[in-house]
């Protein structure tokens, strides 16, 4: 823990107890208390400092852990949505509050990581870092050699106001080619598609960094090997 401490409500989201937006509620509730005097926005927690959510003694700080969770098609990437029928939340039976890095639409599928390390997700999320993200997309017609290289060398998407960096493209059969982007614009794939007339049928990411999807299956989770998290942590220039 940092020598001038931790704010209250990212100490608590930190050991899992609760997102930050809930610690706040909780700390206005007056149930958190910091070696038995009432938490209030804005406090620190210090190292030897004893943490109490009403009756509960908060712990310190858990492992770090990452999970390769594959998300599947109607799932929505959010903790709160009175409108989705599902949501990542009610697929995930962890011990550890844990929170994803790069979200998939709900009409896709395919590996999502998930962490209760905040350092690791925000470096994994870092646009600039160029992170590699590979994906198997299945279109609608068939595939040409133009559309194919016109996608490789970057597009314009106009309801973004954006043109996309060069990515590589794989052709795999007749509709099916892989992609490996390096940034992550909403919806990116399926509007660099459909700006050349192409609908996407299916999109599966079956790779985040050095992390595949493997034989994972639809719904289920693994926790990362020690291998993997090691070259995970180097790649995003981080130490565990």
């Amino acid at each position: 823990m940092p020598e001038d401490g931790i704010r209250i409500n990212k100490y608590l989201a930190s050991n899992g107890i609760c997102s930050r937006r809930d610690a706040d509620k909780l700390i206005e509730q007056g149930i958190v208390t910091i070696n038995a005097k009432k938490a209030e926005a804005g406090d620190r927690v210090y190292p030897g400092d004893s943490v109490q959510v009403g009756k509960k003694l908060v712990a310190g700080k858990p492992k770090k852990v990452v999970l390769a969770f594959y998300k599947p098609v109607g799932v929505v990437c959010s903790e709160r949505d009175k409108h989705a029928e599902k949501l990542l939340t009610d697929m995930i039976n962890y011990p550890v509050r844990v929170t994803y890095a790069g979200r998939l639409d709900k009409d896709s599928e395919g590996l999502l990581l998930l962490s209760n390390d905040g350092d690791l997700i925000q470096a994994m999320m870092k646009g600039s870092a160029g992170h590699e993200k590979e994906y198997v997309v299945k279109t609608d017609k068939e595939l040409t050699a133009d559309f194919l290289q016109k996608m490789e060398q970057g597009v314009y998407l106009k309801e973004l106001d954006r043109t996309t960096r060069p990515c590589r493209i794989i052709r795999e059969g007749k509709f099916t080619f892989h992609i490996i982007l390096t940034q992550g614009l909403n919806r990116q794939i399926r509007r660099m598609c459909e700006t050349f007339g192409y609908g996407v049928k299916h999109l599966k990411r079956i790779r985040v960094l050095n992390i595949t999807l493997g034989n994972l299956q639809a719904g289920h989770f693994r926790e990362l090997s020690e291998e993997e998290l090691a070259e995970l942590y180097a790649r995003c220039g981080l130490h565990r």
